[in-house]
């Protein structure tokens, strides 16, 4: 079974969504906090987690080096026991960050391993993580199909490689569409993270196609009219 979870980091959203789709847990970044507005980071990351409380909440640090992501990481998972620190598979030089992995895998830090795109990122963090301490392995299989590559062999793989890793779940990131959710059940990921506006398709009561063709007209139509367009 796919377990669904949140990407934002708006409060009514998260519960909105929480409440009414029973959610399994929340994901954000500082990108989508930069662009809530968000001022004070921790602040509001102890904001979602009085929301979130049981559900597991990945927060992303945004360092760069070694030794300060590890710094981050180390602060981020003091603040609750079902945080999951999100760091990226590689930092800004393309550098695979196997020392951060490493360290904080072996330090019983939750881990979110994130931003990874290739069969050699997936065999790189296999090389340095245990089979006992919990990670999510985020793989961004939205921006991987903008490339003009479909995702769902890499999705596959992935499950194959660590399937002896009870420890490990692995998570389709970057949802574009509503299909994204389906993919994800076929390849059996453990895990998809979607935002707010998605959830709320993919649990609405489904058209046959038929008639939403004949609703997608009528939407025309009334729009046109409305307009009072003249030829």
């Amino acid at each position: 079974m796919t377990k669904l979870y949140c990407d934002t980091s708006n409060l009514k959203d998260i519960q909105n969504c929480l409440r009414k789709f029973k959610i399994d847990g929340v994901t954000t970044n500082p990108s989508i906090m930069r662009n809530e507005g968000v001022k004070n980071y921790k602040e509001h990351c102890k904001k979602i987690l009085n929301l979130t409380k049981n559900k597991p909440l990945s927060v992303e640090v945004f360092a760069d080096k070694d030794n300060e992501i590890i710094n981050q990481a180390l602060i981020i998972s003091k603040w609750s026991k079902f945080i999951y620190v999100k760091v990226p598979v590689i930092n800004t030089k393309g550098k695979f960050l196997k020392k951060v992995i490493r360290n904080l895998n072996n330090s019983n830090i939750k881990l979110n391993i994130t931003a990874i795109f290739t069969l050699r990122q997936l065999l790189n963090i296999r090389k340095v993580i245990n089979k006992k301490t919990p990670v999510i392995i985020s793989i961004f299989c939205g921006r991987i199909a903008d490339s003009g590559i479909d995702p769902e062999p890499i999705m596959k793989n992935a499950k194959k490689l660590f399937k002896k890793y009870s420890n490990v779940k692995i998570l389709w990131a970057s949802v574009r569409e509503v299909y994204n959710f389906y993919q994800a059940k076929r390849c059996k990921c453990d895990i998809i993270t979607i935002p707010p506006s998605f959830i709320k398709k993919i649990k609405s009561k489904k058209h046959n196609l038929e008639n939403y063709s004949k609703i997608t007209v009528k939407q025309f139509f009334d729009d046109g009219k409305k307009s009072n367009f003249k030829l």
